[in-house]
């Protein structure tokens, strides 16, 4: 299976100006690397045949006809090749000369699409030469003894692959052809471009691409005129750009004087979710209308893929200069969140459980930070450390700790007696460490949260993450329940980078070091007593799993709807050397059932801001029946056995 992965190149040949056989040479030089590489659509640049910068020869009929002559030698040559080709070549329809983009495979010309913008710039005078698209008069075009499309709304379909053209400037205006072209159903756009550089041009086209794709929800292939180009006036970079929804995949080396050769691949499967459930997307074809376009079939082999593209481990974590934007953001986030409720509920407090660990102390953080914005003294927070039965020395101190350090009020409730009371009350042995004792822990927690909060006039801000909320780890009206949940949306990879920026840009050198030392901690409930050396017995990703495969995991199910086959497919490259099959698929399943068994928690979360493109609220984001079946996807789960 290919996973609806499809792999596309972007090729910007070696041109000489209007020696066409040359031209093709190396075009057809490149096609062929192209598809010994495994590529399926290869994009070539504008007038690739003749090269762009001919100006006034694209009006010589000896021009014109070596170029048709010499594109027909080109598809006759690649008749081998089952890759799509995209070449540009001026073509002649009656009387009238077309800037076009020309389609084919396996020796067959499959259409050809007019350039529908023509740029009358200075630099640029293409209505000199040409016609745009919307005042040719044919819709067929003879191209050696052969009537093919002639459309700016062409759609060359094959599978879930569906491919629009568009050349150059056709980019730049207000409503390109691409847009439409993606309402037709389109979900791959090529653009043939010679586009010449300027100072900061770069900056804005590599922006135009990526938000093209975007507004598409599409592939998007890009391969612009390179070295061999005219320098009479202009300079051509050779741009190779391959983007999909938004983000730039690829791209070539500017400036250099050899040809270059772009390839990656495209998720046609997520570019499909992604338009199913934006249901909005094609809301625009109704209140516009369009021409219809022009279907033409072709076939494309389904055979696996090889992928070269990065597949993130880490999908919610950028990295360098990213990240710590991330972080800035995600925290406003918060705090907005939480100021609006406070504000709102007229509270006079808030009221934190900290544990030591990464979640309660982001929370903490988070309501220090919105008390700071509100103007409020932060001593009406109320920091409360609960030691327990598995409560360890080092988690214990690091609550203390940064709760003073942060100048927070401390209140310090052992749960100890009012358990073990409990247990009696309730026929439970204590040396039975069960999910009963476990569980009666948690409970007694938030009861005394919840209590304080009563007292003085406050909120229960929960702790618990998104990471949790996805696997059900939490007890039920224990930690899963509070009155503002800040980190329902953050994922527990994520957790840890955000304590760590703040460590190093937001708070004194005292907080700082208990921050550090709190993020080295092991991840842990700490429900069940300590070791013989007061260590950390209960450790939580040797129970349910690693923390970075589930969220992972979480990210493809969820963002994408992407089916256990394909997850598995996409970790195995993403975590290559750091967990080998067996182990990747043991907790694949962890968390299918887990995530399909938890979902009773999730139906009656408590509130909490929606902070990046995936959340478990049951009243917007994830909508789901706690008593949905997970067997179709174990069952596939086990096909891939």
């Amino acid at each position: 299976m290919n996973y609806g992965f499809m792999k596309v190149a972007a090729a910007v040949p070696d041109v000489r100006v209007a020696d066409c056989f040359y031209n093709i040479q190396e075009i057809e030089k490149l096609a062929r690397q192209a598809e010994e590489r495994g590529a399926r659509v290869v994009v070539f640049p504008e007038m690739a045949v003749t090269a762009y910068t001919c100006m006034d020869l694209f009006s010589h009929e000896l021009l014109l006809r070596e170029a048709e002559r010499a594109l027909l030698e080109l598809v006759s040559r690649t008749a081998n090749l089952k890759a799509l080709l995209i070449v540009g070549c001026p073509l002649v329809s009656g009387n009238q000369l077309v800037n076009a983009a020309v389609a084919f495979q396996k020796g067959e010309i499959l259409g050809v699409v007019p350039k529908s913008y023509l740029p009358a710039y200075k630099e640029f005078q293409e209505e000199r030469w040409f016609t745009p698209a919307a005042q040719l008069q044919a819709s067929m075009i003879t191209v050696g003894n052969r009537e093919v499309p002639l459309d700016g709304y062409l759609i060359l379909e094959s599978g879930p692959a569906r491919i629009g053209i568009e050349l150059c400037e056709d980019l730049w205006v207000p409503i390109p052809p691409s847009s439409e072209l993606a309402m037709l159903g389109a979900n791959v756009i090529c653009n043939l471009s010679a586009s010449n550089e300027l100072i900061g041009k770069h900056h804005y086209l590599r922006s135009l691409i990526a938000q093209q794709s975007g507004r598409c929800v599409a592939g998007y292939v890009y391969a612009s005129a390179g070295f061999g180009e005219s320098s009479t006036d202009l300079v051509f970079a050779g741009n190779a750009i391959i983007a999909e929804n938004g983000v730039i995949l690829a791209e070539s080396e500017r400036f250099t004087l050899s040809e270059q050769l772009v390839i990656t691949e495209i998720d046609l499967q997520n570019l499909q979710n992604d338009r199913r459930v934006n249901t909005s997307f094609m809301q625009g074809s109704s209140n516009y209308r369009m021409d219809n376009g022009t279907v033409v079939p072709f076939h494309l082999p389904d055979q696996p893929v090889e992928l070269t593209r990065a597949i993130d481990p880490h999908p919610f974590t950028p990295s360098g200069d990213a990240l710590a934007e991330r972080c800035e953001e995600i925290f406003q986030i918060q705090i907005g969140g939480l100021a609006k409720r406070l504000v709102h509920t007229h509270a006079q407090a808030a009221v934190v459980g900290i544990s030591g660990g990464l979640d309660s102390t982001l929370a903490l953080l988070v309501t220090a930070m919105t008390f700071d914005a509100l103007q409020i003294p932060r001593d009406r927070i109320i920091g409360i450390t609960m030691p327990g039965f598995g409560t360890t020395g080092r988690t214990y101190h690091n609550a203390v700790d940064l709760i003073r350090s942060l100048g927070v009020t401390l209140r310090e409730i052992s749960i100890k007696d009012a358990c073990l009371q409990h247990f009696k009350d309730i026929a439970h042995d204590p040396a039975v460490h069960d999910v009963t004792y476990e569980n009666s822990q948690a409970r007694e927690r938030t009861q005394i949260l919840m209590d304080v909060a009563n007292q003085a006039n406050g909120l229960v801000i929960g702790t618990g993450d998104l990471s949790e909320l996805a696997l059900g780890w939490a007890t039920y009206n224990g930690d899963h329940m509070s009155m503002y949940g800040v980190n329902a949306g953050i994922p527990k990879t994520l957790v840890k980078y955000l304590v760590e920026w703040i460590a190093r840009h937001k708070v004194d050198e005292h907080s700082r070091a208990t921050l550090l030392d709190i993020i080295d901690t092991p991840i842990s409930p700490e429900l069940i007593p300590a070791d013989e050396q007061g260590n950390i017995r209960q450790k939580t990703e040797d129970l349910v799993g690693p923390y970075e495969l589930h969220d992972f995991f979480l990210y493809h199910f969820l963002r994408f709807g992407a089916s256990p086959a394909k997850i598995d497919f996409l970790a195995r490259h993403a975590f290559q050397g750091v967990y080998d099959t067996a182990t990747i698929r043991h907790w694949l399943r962890v968390f299918f059932r887990r995530f399909f068994q938890q979902q009773f928690k999730r139906s009656c979360l408590p509130d909490g801001p929606k902070v990046g493109s995936i959340s478990l609220s049951p009243r917007g984001d994830w909508r789901m029946p706690s008593d949905a079946a997970v067997t179709l996807w174990l069952a596939e789960l086990d096909r891939l056995e």
